[in-house]
């Protein structure tokens, strides 16, 4: 980034801004809004509300009060995210991520905070825990559309805890799984179109799951656990209860379900198929290739098989015994190869809630009231969308396909030419990833040595010029 352009960063940030500005009744809380994103964009240790105020010249109360009881649309706010994000960056071929995050706590007053498992430690801890859906699009976007809070059981039965912590009596316990699909509607609901969704194991392993999906007919390519249940050959239902309120029942000659582990071991139509293998990227070590097979499926869900699914499973070339299931209600004529890039497209989430976190300070919130939160969570997407934005057209990059088909199975475009546009830098040009997969044997040659090496330096210094530019 050069000397021109840090300078207009700052008129750049008022112009991004400047489109959320119905949100507030008064300048003053639009005012907050400014200095809370740029001290977001700063290179401040900490990015807490204290750090943030005192490098601005405002006194922390005033930017505690802006999250907590200010006046302001946050609702508004998010949904003209989410209408920037589907005007701007629509694509036919947009991958919608659902995943969550958790964030180490060492009080008892944070809005649902417990003992629970912690993804950011990997066991159980003091934590919090947030659902969101991320939004996959174009070469290198990746952006957080939405978040919502885990509510805890404990938590729910507790009412005037739950008053004491801002939460409103209207919110209660919801499964995880529920609260993700929440977060669909509403993103679908302010115009953001997903050709696919992808979840892991968590999420799949829910029929109920999969079956709210298809009922939206949303497409998906979802990750589920070895021991989820079904068939690979459809069993026969009976058509009439013998016995009233019995409900529905096999005949007594259909096999029961069987795990997807067992399936891929022993069923024919896994077992007289041949391991195709797929190249992911290259690696530190050389290429990345899985190998990967795929067959007609039938979930259980209360004991009834679904209606016909596809179940592929993947393993890792070099590491047979690193196995993935996937299940996903696409045409049964989509490409594998296609399936497979909708299925491995999670570490998109993956470097958003890094990327925030570490770049952002999403993780740096100490609130105590829901509201404010929840402000934090739709200001740190807002931060993480602006950087974003700027990244992509400080690199000159235009709209354009990924090679992803649609879920009909038709080809977007030529896979191996997909590749050759897939992204060469990261979120904030610090990492190299690769959005597309081909067939091993048409995988391009290898990448030269300088171009991945010399590109992170770079690309760093331009980040650190950026936050820098901002916190003056």
């Amino acid at each position: 980034m050069d000397a021109k352009a840090i300078e207009g960063l700052e008129a750049r940030l008022r112009a991004f801004l400047s489109e959320y500005s119905d949100c507030f009744g008064r300048h003053e809380p639009a005012d907050h809004l400014r200095r809370y994103v740029r001290g977001q964009l700063s290179d401040l240790p900490r990015k807490s509300v204290e750090p943030i105020a005192l490098q601005f010249g405002t006194r922390p109360r005033t930017l505690q009060q802006f999250l907590s009881h200010a006046k302001w649309d946050e609702d508004r706010m998010r949904q003209r995210m989410q209408e920037q994000v589907s005007a701007r960056y629509s694509s036919p071929w947009a991958v919608g991520i659902i995943d969550e995050t958790s964030y180490v706590k060492k009080g008892e007053q944070t809005p649902a905070v417990q003992r629970q498992h912690c993804g950011a430690v990997g066991k159980k801890e003091n934590c919090v825990v947030t659902v969101h859906l991320a939004y996959a699009a174009q070469q290198g976007l990746r952006v957080l559309l939405d978040g919502e809070l885990f509510l805890p059981e404990g938590w729910s039965a507790d009412r005037e805890r739950c008053r004491k912590a801002g939460i409103p009596d209207s919110m209660v316990y919801r499964p995880k799984w529920k609260i993700a699909l929440e977060l669909l509607e509403r993103a679908v609901g302010n115009g953001v179109g997903f050709a696919w969704l992808t979840a892991d194991e968590g999420y799949g392993r829910i029929p109920e799951f999969h079956q709210e999906l298809d009922r939206r007919g949303q497409p998906y390519v979802v990750e589920v656990p070895r021991n989820f249940y079904g068939w690979c050959q459809r069993p026969e239902p009976l058509h009439k209860e013998h016995h009233p309120g019995s409900g529905r029942k096999l005949k007594v000659k259909s096999l029961p379900p069987s795990r997807v582990d067992d399936l891929v071991a022993h069923s024919p139509r896994f077992i007289h198929q041949a391991w195709k293998d797929y190249y992911i990227k290259d690696g530190t070590k050389g290429p990345i290739i899985w190998q990967a097979k795929n067959a007609v499926f039938y979930y259980s869900s209360q004991g009834m098989p679904s209606r016909p699914h596809l179940l592929i499973v993947a393993r890792n070339a070099l590491d047979k015994s690193e196995v993935k299931y996937f299940v996903s209600n696409a045409a049964l004529n989509t490409p594998e190869e296609q399936l497979l890039a909708v299925g491995f497209r999670r570490y998109a989430v993956e470097r958003c809630f890094e990327d925030d976190k570490s770049e952002v300070g999403m993780d740096h919130f100490e609130v105590r009231n829901y509201l404010s939160l929840k402000r934090h969570l739709i200001i740190s997407a807002l931060s993480l969308l602006f950087l974003s934005q700027v990244h992509r057209e400080d690199r000159g990059e235009k709209c354009g396909t990924d090679g992803l088909s649609g879920a009909d199975g038709r080809q977007c475009d030529d896979l191996l030419a997909a590749h050759e546009r897939a992204e060469a830098t990261g979120l904030l040009g610090n990492r190299s990833h690769q959005d597309c997969l081909c067939p091993a044997a048409e995988r391009p040659g290898p990448q030269e040595p300088p171009q991945a090496d010399a590109s992170p330096a770079a690309s760093d210094r331009d980040q650190n010029l950026l936050l820098t530019s901002l916190s003056a």
